[in-house]
């Protein structure tokens, strides 16, 4: 027999008896949940916790340690081996692999240890497994398992085949997609299908951190080739080893996986993830009307950063705020339209009036209107009162920002110099250095503390204390998931702009008044699940609001946070 056969009968065994022990598990337990009879989900699989009962009705009694565990007491073990672990790295492959075989077991050490576990599972640790996933795939992979889709521009004439088939082999219709094309991985570049564990990532904290059920994620790379040279030549890369197609091309690819996947699930909420930033913009401004659809780097990156902007101008006696941004890509627009917005609803200016408190630099300088070397997306904030200014220092002594947000992924960008400026035009400067991982941002937070100790700090990785003080962390992970779990529940027809600033509010007001009085900007990462259940039931409110929620039990819903409350999956 070749190997292949031999392979694929013992995944049939293999299936077969994980449906079994499923269907045992059912008659044992009050889960009134259905396992699919053909194919494995770790989701069923609860290890050394099986009954002794069960596993002598399955004829698997006395093939695995006697002893009957609580789920606690697998926790504990499993926290023992990974805390062993010497790099992220290995605590991450111990983690893929748990959650291959005990999905409940992985998200109860995740959901109850999230201040841990977070930077394992996504940033900063996801930067290097996505830089090695090509080398990891084999050994964080379960055969047979369906872990998401990698869609080539092959698969196009085959799309309707291929969500049938995952349809069939999941079980289970998803509720949400996370979608990269690896283009723009954080600050790392042109990952192409590399790219996969930021979807996975992504969906797990959309689990871990909102309760959405994970039998209901469905992670998608669009493997279109890659630019990224080392790649095309290395013998063990994974993907497509091509060049990416034209414009042309790539959006009408696009169009035909939304559609396959609309077709196939028609309420599902699609998060455009980590494209390049013209594509970025160009997917969101095509679908975000059409479909039930957000881009995290875009909007959810704005949405978290004027909450903690919020809370910064809480703390500040300045009322005429100049903002500027170092870095013009996606997310530092989509920021900026954002905070526009919400001078715009909050404070009653126009358009023009908001739009003057922006100043974004990018490599060559401040954007000005009398450069020709702009990019579509940056025009809208080109400035057209001054001339272009190339460094930060001479920026900053022209226009006296209150306010520097750092989205550059260009390390140590924020120089001494520039922090002690910072702090000698203004009483509480707010400093945001946003750039993902650590490796990339443009200062830490001892450095901000040692400029200035008044400084009112967020950044976008996690830095350790300095000076009896916590630093903020502007993580998207305080809005997406709740963000995600509201637009399920509530169904709307597409994701406003009001619906979007009435998740940054929320989260703004979910501080508790231990945590202003610390002078936070964000809520502590352990009440994650509390807060996420806060900005999904805004987000139901907004949408009921907006007239654009679909979902008919809202509209005799009083209690939006205990409806909320309610639908959130539990380990």
């Amino acid at each position: 027999m070749n190997l292949t056969a031999r392979s694929t009968r013992f995944l049939g065994r293999f299936h077969l008896r994980s449906y079994s022990i499923a269907s045992s598990l059912r008659q044992d337990t009050a889960e009134s949940i259905i396992a699919p009879d053909h194919v494995f989900s770790g989701y069923y699989n609860t290890g050394t916790s099986l009954p002794l009962n069960v596993r002598q009705r399955l004829s698997i009694r006395g093939q695995s340690p006697a002893v009957v565990e609580t789920i606690e007491q697998q926790a504990e073990r499993a926290l023992r081996a990974i805390r062993s672990k010497s790099t992220r790295l290995d605590k991450y492959m111990f983690m893929a692999q748990l959650r291959q075989n005990q999905t409940r077991l992985f998200y109860k050490l995740v959901t109850d240890h999230i201040e841990e576990f977070a930077p394992i599972i996504y940033t900063p640790t996801v930067g290097e497994a996505c830089q090695r996933f090509s080398d990891l795939y084999p050994f964080i992979h379960t055969p047979g398992t369906p872990d998401g889709l990698y869609i080539t521009l092959d698969d196009l004439s085959h799309l309707e085949e291929i969500m049938a088939d995952y349809k069939k082999r999941s079980g289970e219709a998803p509720d949400i997609s996370v979608i990269t094309d690896g283009s723009r991985i954080l600050g790392l570049g042109d990952l192409g299908v590399n790219g996969m564990p930021i979807s996975l990532g992504k969906l797990q904290l959309y689990v871990a951190g909102a309760g959405i059920d994970p039998r209901k994620t469905l992670p998608i790379v669009l493997d279109f080739g890659t630019n990224n040279t080392s790649l095309l030549n290395d013998p063990l890369y994974l993907g497509k080893r091509t060049q990416r197609p034209d414009d042309a091309t790539f959006y009408a690819a696009v169009e035909q996986v939304l559609d396959a996947l609309c077709r196939t699930f028609p309420e599902i909420l699609v998060q455009f993830e980590d494209f390049s930033s013209d594509h970025a913009f160009g997917l969101l401004e095509r679908h975000r009307q059409r479909r039930l659809c957000f881009n995290d780097d875009i909007q959810g990156t704005g949405a978290v950063i004027l909450s903690g902007l919020i809370n910064a101008f809480r703390q500040t006696s300045t009322q005429d705020h100049r903002i500027l941004f170092y870095g013009a890509g996606s997310a530092a627009i989509g920021v900026a339209r954002q905070i526009q917005d919400y001078f715009q609803t909050t404070h009653g200016m126009t358009e023009e009036e908001a739009k003057k408190i922006f100043y974004v630099c990018d490599s060559k300088g401040l954007v000005t209107a009398d450069r020709s070397d702009l990019a579509p997306h940056k025009i809208y904030y080109a400035r057209r009162d001054y001339r272009s200014i190339r460094s930060i220092d001479e920026i900053i002594n022209t226009i006296r920002p209150t306010a520097l947000i750092g989205l550059s992924s260009s390390p140590g960008a924020f120089t001494p110099q520039v922090l002690s400026r910072m702090g000698q035009i203004n009483d509480k400067p707010i400093i945001f250095p946003l750039s993902n991982p650590a490796t990339k941002a443009e200062c830490t937070f001892e450095d901000a503390m040692k400029a200035t100790d008044r400084v009112l700090f967020a950044s976008g990785t996690a830095f350790p204390p300095y000076g009896g003080r916590v630093p903020g962390q502007g993580n998207n992970m305080y809005i997406f998931p709740g963000l995600g779990l509201g637009a399920i529940l509530s169904r709307p027809t597409y994701i406003t702009d009001r619906i979007m600033l009435r998740a940054s509010v929320a989260l703004a007001d979910s501080l508790t008044e231990k945590e202003r009085s610390q002078g936070r900007l964000y809520p502590d990462l352990h009440r994650i699940r509390e807060v996420s259940a806060t900005v999904a039931a805004a987000v139901c409110d907004q949408a009921v609001k907006d007239n654009v929620a679909t979902n008919p039990r809202l509209k005799s819903i009083k209690d939006y946070l205990g409806y909320v409350k309610v639908n959130m999956w539990h380990y």
